[in-house]
């Protein structure tokens, strides 16, 4: 593996240094895995919410702008437009169902981010199947180290980190496809921190996966400019910091390039916001324990879900009044759960649940408190039935499943998304990559 970069200070040179000199062999198999898993997990979520309403809108932007034919937008019948334009539109499209993975190093998303940004410069510049994927990991391991460098009052001060350490991590992972210097990656990165934002107040709207792609763009146009040598402070990036609520903190930057953060992403097995998964999961196994899983919808008295009080103005909305605010409701998605509707189908999150009687009915019955010493990926339940018995169960997302586990659970969720046909066609060509396969097989197929 490569060493850390040893400077200290200057942000933008130790995240440069680590961009330049990575190659795939340095990072451990369980990430590579990972990163192939969570390439064909936005693939099928990409392919999956090419119809919503966002994602209808950046496309008809971009296409209707037209300009070179560099790179494929996603769900539009094979047509090109330039990278920038292409990372905008298939960014915001592969977050407008809000069903791709998250870490919870910084609590953010990555994949959307960072394969927009990626897959548009790789197939403009005729880039090879491994070549995408240092690019892709360097990414990854650049967002999730960025934000905890950031922290998490950047995140509780409003600030999207999706959007943030995102924007950093999709101009390295474009700077290293475009061959670019160490010294044009701190520009670009200067560039990107002059630019970056998104804020959580977004939630709920079709401007949180705007977020995604602005984010994928920046990225693109950074590199793009710093390549054509461009301007910038590298200093910008400490500056954003300490502008954005940013701590700083030089020792989550120690590791990069040596500890590899990646195998630790959480995937979505639940369509909406992750936030409520650990409380999900929780709930089904209190539900699993009583009675052996037969517990009647009027047999529930009360829900108690108690989750990291960050969580509370993120994803606890107490009566959305839409499917894209159910995604958001702690509420919501357990009355789901208590009725048996299936919170892994996109159908499941429709404006209809929220006006349903049944399910309203069942919101009522859930009460949300927020405990401190819980971890921001664990959660507990208390299911208590009107017979007087209670249920108790606690669930850890940071306890990740085998990686066997994981591709299994995945390759299901594509299917369901997209088909089996199609679904093992994008996972054959994610598959391909590491042999070096160009990436417009992959592009093709999206």
């Amino acid at each position: 593996m490569i060493a850390p970069c040893a400077q200290k200070g200057d942000i933008a040179a130790r995240l440069a240094g680590f961009a330049t000199a990575f190659r795939l062999a340095d990072a451990p198999p369980e990430a590579r895995a990972a990163l192939s898993l969570s390439l064909l997990d936005f693939a099928a979520v990409a392919l999956a919410g090419a119809g919503e309403e966002a994602s209808r809108i950046l496309r008809e932007m971009v296409l209707g702008e037209g300009g070179a034919g560099e790179s494929t937008v996603i769900g539009a019948g094979g047509a090109k437009v330039p990278a920038r334009a292409a990372a905008h539109a298939n960014g915001t499209t592969a977050h407008a169902l809000d069903y791709d993975d998250t870490h919870f190093l910084h609590i953010g998303h990555l994949a959307v981010v960072i394969f927009p940004a990626a897959l548009a410069v790789a197939e403009r510049e005729g880039a090879g199947g491994r070549a995408f994927l240092e690019a892709a990991l360097i990414g990854y391991e650049a967002a999730a180290h960025l934000g905890a460098w950031l922290g998490r009052a950047h995140y509780e001060a409003g600030f999207h980190q999706t959007a943030t350490s995102g924007a950093f991590a999709a101009t390295l992972a474009a700077a290293r496809l475009l061959g670019l210097g160490a010294e044009e990656m701190r520009r670009a990165l200067g560039l990107a921190a002059t630019r970056a934002g998104g804020l959580k107040a977004s939630f709920g709207t079709m401007a949180k996966p705007y977020n995604a792609g602005a984010a994928a763009a920046l990225g693109v146009e950074a590199a793009f400019l710093a390549g054509r040598g461009f301007t910038a402070n590298p200093g910008a990036v400490e500056a954003f910091a300490a502008t954005h609520a940013g701590v700083g903190d030089e020792a989550a930057l120690a590791g990069l390039g040596r500890d590899f953060v990646l195998p630790a992403i959480s995937h979505k097995y639940h369509a909406c916001c992750h936030g409520t998964h650990a409380a999900l999961e929780a709930l089904g196994e209190a539900l699993a324990e009583a009675m052996d899983g037969g517990v009647a919808p009027e047999e529930v008295a009360l829900v108690e879900i108690a989750t990291h009080p960050r969580w509370l103005d993120v994803c606890n909305i107490p009566a959305p009044q839409s499917g894209l605010e159910a995604k958001f409701s702690y509420a919501m998605v357990a009355a789901m759960r208590l009725a048996g509707r299936d919170t892994a189908a996109l159908a499941s999150f429709s404006d209809a649940a929220c006006a349903d009687p049944a399910l309203l009915a069942l919101r009522e019955k859930v009460k949300v408190t927020g405990d401190p010493a819980l971890p921001d990926t664990a959660a507990r339940v208390v299911l208590r039935l009107s017979s007087g018995a209670a249920r108790r169960a606690a669930h850890d997302l940071a306890a990740p499943l085998p990686m066997a586990a994981r591709e299994a659970r995945i390759r299901a969720k594509a299917a369901a998304l997209v088909g089996e046909a199609r679904a093992e066609g994008l996972w054959q060509a994610v598959r391909a990559l590491e042999e070096d396969a160009p990436v417009s097989r992959l592009s093709g197929l999206l």
